[in-house]
């Protein structure tokens, strides 16, 4: 009897083992949601950014996707006013009504690859959006500047800085990034003052300014500008014993700046040679890049190219050191 009883009571316990361990097995097999925060569910859960949501929902390319999967990526994130904003000053009334692939390309046009605190920003365009609306397909050109606070392309200002999120990093902004032209980064870039007030100078025969900021695909567009930086003005003003600008004849300023834009290309830095001819709105200029890229103009005098390849949706600017005459 007392056998019987141990043998039972040992067949009991085997009873209660083999029922956890099944509870166990069972419960292993019960996924586990692991609570995200993704630059989408950040957006997401933020009422302030539906607008920025829809946007994301209604544009092709698969955002949404990458922006909750991929990473690190750093978003400029516009906010439901900047986007009214925007609607308004382009004559629409809902996002439904910008095209798809436009609207896509502007959103791309707030993602950089990589995790950019602000703090690591600088001013410059050391970054680049992941926007390849541009002639060579290449990665669209942000100008940042940080000189107050951080601004992009002149236009949306970083109101609310380094939101940590899973895969990345999210600023706040004011304003929404559109797609820039070559006239955009003029405007934007300090270094580009004294060109920017001699291509919208009132008495100008050549509309400059509408010009070079035709969308591309239209004629005469894409461009390639070489834009002289202010100091490169101050020099020739010196050189021409000028004070200022107003001191320069409009048909003198006028041909002097279509020595400086190239109509229907983009050339790249890469597409630069010894000896290459361009032909310039005003004449032709020799490039040569041995020993460092330079232009020649007419006159031999010789331009640094002392910044390349910033690159806007209708064209490409690169910076020079010495204003060119024709």
């Amino acid at each position: 009897m007392k056998k019987f009883k141990k043998l039972l009571k040992t067949a009991f316990i085997l009873m209660v083992s083999t029922a956890t361990l099944i509870s166990c097995s069972e419960d292993d097999k019960i996924p586990i949601v692991i609570p995200t925060n993704s630059i989408v569910d950040f957006v997401s859960s933020n009422s302030d950014y539906s607008l920025l949501l829809e946007a994301l929902q209604t544009a092709d390319g698969g955002i949404v996707e990458t922006l909750n999967s991929g990473g690190p990526f750093t978003v400029f994130a516009p906010n439901n006013a900047a986007f009214r904003a925007f609607l308004s000053a382009n004559n629409f009334d809902y996002l439904s009504d910008v095209p798809t692939a436009m609207l896509s390309q502007i959103l791309l046009n707030h993602v950089v690859g990589g995790n950019a605190l602000a703090a690591s920003l600088s001013t410059g365009y050391d970054i680049k959006s992941l926007s390849t609306a541009t002639p060579s397909g290449a990665n669209m050109s942000l100008y940042i500047n940080t000189a107050d606070g951080v601004v992009i392309n002149g236009v949306s200002t970083v109101t609310t800085a380094d939101v940590s999120v899973d895969n990345g990093t999210i600023h706040a902004v004011d304003a929404v990034i559109g797609l820039p032209t070559v006239v955009t980064f003029a405007v934007a870039d300090p270094n580009f003052s004294i060109l920017k007030t001699a291509l919208t100078r009132a008495d100008l025969t050549f509309d400059f300014v509408g010009t070079l900021s035709t969308a591309n695909g239209t004629d005469p567009a894409p461009f390639t500008v070489f834009a002289p930086i202010d100091q490169a003005f101050v020099e020739l003003l010196e050189d021409l014993g000028a004070s200022s600008l107003d001191d320069i004849d409009e048909p003198t300023l006028n041909a002097t700046l279509k020595m400086h834009a190239v109509a229907g290309a983009n050339v790249l830095a890469a597409g630069l040679s010894d000896g290459l001819t361009i032909s310039t709105l005003g004449g032709d200029i020799t490039a040569n890049v041995t020993g460092g890229a330079t232009l020649t103009d007419a006159n031999n005098r010789v331009s640094q190219i002392v910044a390349v390849d910033v690159q806007a949706s209708n064209g490409v600017i690169h910076a020079i050191d010495k204003v060119l005459l024709k």
